[in-house]
């Protein structure tokens, strides 16, 4: 009992243990198993999460046209595949699953190029846009988005109806094709050999054309019946002619003996096989056309290039032989030109450069020339932005063997830089040599720089002679000036090395800083003089300006006034004529009628001038001196009116002391003899015995006087009514 219980306590350890493993075991692998899982999950969560909304493709960059490249494969595959396999029915069911596969492979690229041309970005104003919708509606609204929609139609469905051996229910997929003119011309303009990528081209389209042609020759073929003439193809059911490549190579000879114009084959017979031939020969005449010209544009391209990157040897031959140089002359200039030519020497850097910005000529400059430039002893530690400038205005020099760069006591013109080749610095004789310059030397650097105090006066102290052909890079004078002139820091410094290189060479004189000091100051007077001076110059032709312009508009202010003044004139002449017309009409009628009225007060006047005159002599003979009243109220009218006019002669006569008297007694004489009641003061005059014979006489001039008034008057009417009436 014990030991049966021992033993059972023991086993049941033992299974506790082995239980407790193998749940270890299980949970390790457990873990083990959601690690791996895990990993997997991250793997799709990173791709599931990625924000495809954000992904924007620059036209740019190198992945798009590496995407394009690609493009290219399944474009060529349908536009070479479709007609093989429908006009080869046995290549087509030979490697139909092949077929297939490639089929739907091509398809899903369809797809996926769409997807990327709809997240390809585009320039607006020079700067990429990105807003997915902004792309989105450009390219479902373009052209391009139609024509892939068209070619990605599943038109597959079609061969449930007509059977998987008809593979031309795919032919949409041939719309494709301007993506492929895009990848074409992009490795065009990309490649570094654009002649060569046109000719390979050209032989790719050739390539295609034929063989559509010998698709179509064998689909003929098979219609019309194989060997039943000579120019069909042969009878398959012979072995020598029943291998799918037998029947594709011979077609496509056949289709390039036609469409290369070469000829040599049989006769066509049926009016199908005519139509064919005149189809192809029309072809053949476009395909040769388009290879001789394209061959052409070939050639002329690359005689071009030749023409840019070296001078035109064939004019300067014709020139040489015109002018009939010597020979030995003409040798080292055709030597000269070889040389160019075999080592690919470029004499037109500017030209061939002068199309491009100029940042981007500077940096091809700083990228060729600047190290070169660097190694000149006085450029060196001079400010980037100098030397910069400096490089565009190096001018490239091939020297022949035995041809002097420069002579002693030549004026120095341009410094030199030793790109490749030696020189060496001989004395007159020409024999011996001094020294020997190489790469990166220099020479003339002093003579461009205008030193005062310089010895040799900017003049070349030595002989450099070419051993060989040399390399050089030449800095004119006049590019070195009008540099510095921008940098005056750079000037002066300059100016200060080439004072010390000239002081250990013992080429400057003493008192060189004295005349250069006093120079610098006349040319700081001439310079501040010069600039007072046009700052003169400046104001007076500014003030002559106003001037001129005040004069003008003084000018066009008194014409202006004097216009107004004109039509014043001319309006108030009009208006004077009117009223004068208008006043003289009325004149005229009330004229007449006055002078009319007048002449008949006149004759009245004169009847009651008879019967005062009688009167008078009534009352002479009478004691009393009362007034009596003569004639009806217009009479009386008229006497009044007499007298007034009396009166106003009498005022227009001039005053005087002796007429005053006379004034007096006449207006004694009126007042006396007017015996009318209704003028004077209403008393009574009495005459006197004494004077009424002078009263007499008196009265009697008084009536001559008013006679001859009255005479005066009519006769002055009668001038003014003649008048008038003329």
């Amino acid at each position: 009992m014990d030991i049966t219980g021992d033993v059972s306590i023991r086993g049941n350890r033992w299974q506790r243990l082995f239980r407790r493993q193998q749940g270890q075991k299980a949970s390790g692998e457990g873990q083990d198993g959601v690690k791996d899982k895990g990993k997997h999950n991250t793997f799709l969560d990173i791709i599931l999460k990625f924000n495809w909304n954000e992904f924007i493709v620059d036209p740019a960059e190198q992945f798009y046209y590496v995407w394009i490249q690609v493009m290219t494969l399944p474009i060529v595959y349908n536009w070479v595949i479709i007609i093989l396999r429908t006009c080869f029915t046995m290549i087509a069911l030979s490697y139909l699953p092949v077929w297939l596969t490639l089929d739907y492979v091509s398809d899903l690229m369809y797809m996926i190029d769409m997807i990327i041309t709809l997240h390809t970005g585009y320039l607006d104003q020079g700067i990429l846009v990105k807003d997915l919708i902004q792309l989105r509606k450009r390219y479902l609204r373009s052209k391009h988005f139609l024509w892939d929609l068209a070619s990605i139609l599943p038109f597959d469905f079609l061969y449930f109806a007509f059977g998987i051996q008809t593979p031309l229910v795919r032919i949409n997929r041939l719309l494709r094709i301007p993506r492929l003119n895009e990848a074409l011309d992009r490795m065009e303009t990309r490649t570094s050999y654009p002649n060569t990528f046109r000719i390979a081209k050209l032989m790719i389209y050739i390539f295609v054309l034929i063989h559509w042609n010998t698709c179509l020759y064998f689909a003929l073929s098979s219609s019309l019946g194989f060997g039943s003439d000579p120019w069909v193809y042969p009878n398959i059911t012979n072995t020598e002619f029943g291998s799918m490549r037998r029947q594709y190579f011979y077609c496509f000879w056949f289709s390039a003996q036609i469409l290369t114009t070469v000829g040599d084959i049989p006769q066509p017979e049926r009016e199908e096989e005519f139509l064919f031939m005149i189809a192809d020969l029309l072809i053949a005449v476009l395909v040769f056309a388009s290879i001789v010209g394209n061959v052409g544009n070939v050639i002329t391209s690359l005689r071009d290039r030749d023409n840019v990157f070296f001078p035109n040897h064939e004019l300067v031959k014709a020139y040489l032989r015109s002018h009939h140089i010597s020979k030995e002359l003409r040798e080292r200039i055709n030597n000269w030109y070889q040389h160019l030519y075999i080592n690919k020497k470029i004499m037109r850097e500017n030209e061939i450069l002068q199309q491009l910005p100029l940042h981007m000529r500077t940096e091809i400059a700083v990228s060729v020339h600047l190290r070169t430039l660097s190694k000149v002893t006085i450029f060196q530690n001079c400010d980037r932005s100098l030397l910069e400038e400096l490089v565009l205005k190096l001018t490239p020099q091939v020297f022949s063997p035995g041809e002097y760069v420069c002579r002693k006591g030549d004026v120095g013109h341009e410094m030199y830089i030793i790109k490749e080749g030696k020189l060496a610095v001989v004395a007159d004789d020409g024999v011996t040599e001094f020294a020997v310059l190489s790469d990166g030397n220099f020479f003339g650097e002093i003579s461009i720089l205008n030193i005062k105090g310089n010895k040799s006066g900017n003049r070349r102290t030595a002989n450099i002679r070419s051993n060989g052909y040399s390399d050089l890079f030449s800095l004119s004078k006049e590019d070195l000036t009008d540099v510095l002139s921008e940098f005056p820091a750079a000037k002066r410094h300059l100016e200060e090395k080439g004072r010390q290189i000239l002081t250990k060479m013992g080429m400057l004189e003493e008192s060189g800083e004295k005349e250069e000091g006093e120079g610098e100051k006349v040319e700081t007077k001439i310079q501040r003089l010069e600039s007072n001076l046009e700052v003169l110059q400046t104001k007076l032709a500014r003030l002559m300006m106003e001037l001129e312009s005040s004069n003008h508009k003084m000018q066009a202010r008194v014409a202006q006034l004097e216009l107004e003044v004109s039509e014043l004139e001319t309006q108030l002449s009009e208006d004077d004529g009117e009223r004068d017309r208008t006043l003289g009409r009325g004149q005229g009628v009330g004229r007449e009628a006055e002078w009319e009225r007048e002449e008949a007060e006149g004759e009245e006047e004169e009847e009651e001038e008879g019967s005062y005159m009688k009167g008078e002599k009534q009352g002479h003979g009478d004691d009393s001196n009362d007034v009596t009243k003569e004639g009806d109220g217009e009479s009386t009218k008229s006497t009044k009116e007499d007298a007034e006019r009396v009166v106003e002669g009498d005022k227009c006569r001039p005053k005087n002391p002796d007429n005053q008297g006379d004034k007096s007694e006449d207006d004694g004489e009126k007042i006396q003899g007017d015996d009318r009641p209704g003028k004077g003061d209403g008393a009574e005059i009495e005459p006197e015995n004494g004077k009424e014979a002078k009263s007499g006489k008196r009265e009697s001039e008084e009536g001559k006087r008013r006679k001859r008034i009255r005479e005066r008057k009519l006769k002055g009417r009668r001038n003014e009514r003649k008048t008038k009436k003329k």
